[in-house]
């Protein structure tokens, strides 16, 4: 693996480009640039992510064009070098937020349904003592509006953040963060998704040991079958399809 503060390289999973870290190092490189404005942002790659990226070239090229696309879910690592580990969208947050304090941090949180994201601020700041959140912000179930997005620049650019934590779905996430990631006055975006419903309480969350057998989509369908059963159900067995194409030599899926 590449030394802990350096960019990683990438490898291909359905024209994708997958950055090959562990959660450790995408920790430090995001400790690393606290102070530095307009970074970019950071993607969490998904099966269900990967799929819709298929359909959606614009959506393929956010991804290629993040700062980081990380593999969140267990088949990305599995199809990545020796030494890859999963970089989880809630397990990110939650090392961020606790290493973030040492050296001051800021953190903003943008997303989840009204009185999700105040929720988080107040969980996660009676775990992690210190942790400094300098704002939080609900968006409409829509695209900002020009007063909406003039509002959101001005806070951002009044508090400064070094993290804006994106907890919207996806592609949603994806697309909020390649449209602001050059307009807003803050460090880097990062799109975590459910992050937000699990550590606020909203959501349970999958035990340790069905995250890491690969099995999570399972248990979150079983939880949100009516919201999930459509994404997963169909996702699953197409990812699995294309990859075993792309592994075959069948089909090529360059990056774009």
């Amino acid at each position: 693996m590449p030394s802990a503060l350096s960019v990683p390289p990438r490898y291909n999973v359905l024209g994708v480009g997958i950055s090959a870290l562990t959660l450790a190092h995408a920790r430090d490189l995001v400790l690393a640039n606290r102070g530095r404005l307009r970074r970019g942002y950071i993607c969490l790659a998904t099966a269900h992510g990967l799929t819709e990226a298929q359909r959606d070239p614009a959506l393929k090229t956010i991804y290629n064009r993040s700062w980081l696309t990380t593999p969140d879910g267990m088949p990305l690592v599995w199809l990545g070098p020796p030494g890859v580990e999963r970089v989880y969208g809630p397990d990110l947050m939650l090392a961020v937020c606790d290493a973030g304090r040492a050296i001051g941090l800021r953190h903003y949180f943008y997303g989840g349904e009204p009185g999700v994201a105040a929720a988080l601020h107040e969980k996660l700041a009676a775990r992690f003592p210190g942790l400094d959140v300098v704002g939080t912000f609900t968006p409409p179930f829509r695209p900002l509006d020009a007063r909406e997005a003039a509002a959101l620049r001005a806070d951002i650019a009044h508090l400064r953040p070094d993290v804006i934590w994106v907890g919207l779905s996806s592609p949603k996430q994806e697309k909020f963060m390649a449209a602001y990631a050059d307009e807003l006055e803050a460090g880097v975006m990062i799109g975590v998704g459910a992050a937000f419903d699990f550590h606020s309480g909203r959501v349970r969350q999958a035990p340790r040991f069905i995250q890491r057998s690969g099995f999570e989509w399972l248990f979150r369908l079983c939880a949100e079958p009516r919201r999930l059963g459509k994404r997963y159900l169909t996702t699953t067995p197409l990812f699995a399809l294309r990859v075993l194409v792309q592994k075959l030599g069948w089909r090529e899926y360059p990056l774009k």
